[in-house]
């Protein structure tokens, strides 16, 4: 017990600045401007900021950052996959299906995952850290967008999906980071100096954002929820369990135990925004944001005890 209270408390100041946000949005001044902006910010600023300062630090291991990108690639497209052998289990409809591709491979991994990382382990967590959300980041903008297309409405542009994966300013952080590390450059320290400013301030803009958005969301009837539930429990314990079981036997803990945490991040905003494109069922995909999210605060908790 006394393990899961000192992990609530490492993860705990996160999730105040998220309650913060929650209670801000009660304000009547508060409307779809502010997510937009802050939520622009966080994109095109705060995390590209930090990735290029973590990664302008990093010491490249190719056989670490190799079996990272592939366990778990792996796990994100086995993610998605599954959803085609449950959705004929349970008969749901194709805007449902659609959802599902979405939510079940793209979890809260940057803008919640990287704080929780960087929390419970340190700074020197963060190049790690950017480098399994630039997995994320790159099979939810290619097949997980591939298919939501391929299976709806909307005819499957290829030139497109290469187009939004390249001027992703994440990826785009990723791939510069990357080449500064692999050529041994150092940026200047005026410029190292003021990338800090923004990283430093991403987290809490980030977090504020998100409970903004949860605040806003009406509540609507309890029996509604239930397959939400049934579906955070599922992306919270039972994937990132099997993960874990997955990787067991031939990765170290102590290298998989970060990847096994992301895993375990609530949805994300991202995924919820991708449903708001496309129209699918963003009613299921807004729920499954609110509700994931408060689940790990308990969730997670239970993650870095159980990894440690």
């Amino acid at each position: 017990m006394a393990q899961f209270f000192s992990a609530f408390q490492s993860i705990g100041p996160l999730f105040l600045v998220i309650f913060v946000g929650m209670v801000v949005s009660r304000n009547k001044s508060v409307d779809d401007k502010w997510l937009e902006i802050l939520n622009n910010y966080a994109l095109w600023i705060g995390f590209p900021a930090l990735i290029l300062v973590a990664l302008s630090r990093l010491e490249w291991n190719m056989n670490l950052y190799g079996s990272l990108i592939g366990w778990n690639s792996a796990r994100i497209v086995i993610s998605m996959l599954m959803v085609f052998p449950v959705s004929a289990l349970l008969k749901l409809k194709n805007s449902t299906r659609r959802t599902l591709f979405l939510a079940v491979s793209y979890g809260n991994v940057a803008y919640l995952g990287i704080p929780v990382l960087r929390s419970a382990f340190g700074d020197e967590i963060l190049p790690e850290a950017t480098m399994i959300s630039s997995v994320y980041v790159f099979w939810m903008f290619t097949l997980g967008i591939f298919l939501v297309e391929y299976f709806g409405d909307h005819k499957v542009h290829l030139r497109e999906l290469f187009v939004r994966l390249v001027t992703n300013p994440l990826l785009i952080a990723v791939f510069i980071g990357l080449f500064i590390a692999v050529n041994h450059l150092q940026l200047p320290k005026i410029v190292m100096g003021g990338l800090d400013i923004f990283a430093n301030s991403v987290t809490a803009v980030v977090l504020f954002s998100l409970g903004l958005f949860m605040g806003r969301q009406p509540f609507g009837k309890f029996r509604e929820w239930l397959p939400v539930l049934a579906f955070s429990v599922v992306i919270l314990f039972v994937l990132p369990l099997l993960f874990f079981l997955i990787l067991k036997p031939f990765v170290d803990l102590q290298i998989s135990r970060t990847w096994v945490l992301e895993a375990a991040m609530p949805m994300g905003l991202t995924a919820y925004a991708l449903c708001m494109k496309y129209e699918l069922n963003t009613e299921f995909a807004s729920r499954a944001v609110v509700l994931s999210t408060l689940l790990a605060l308990l969730s997670l908790p239970f993650w870095l005890v159980f990894l440690n």
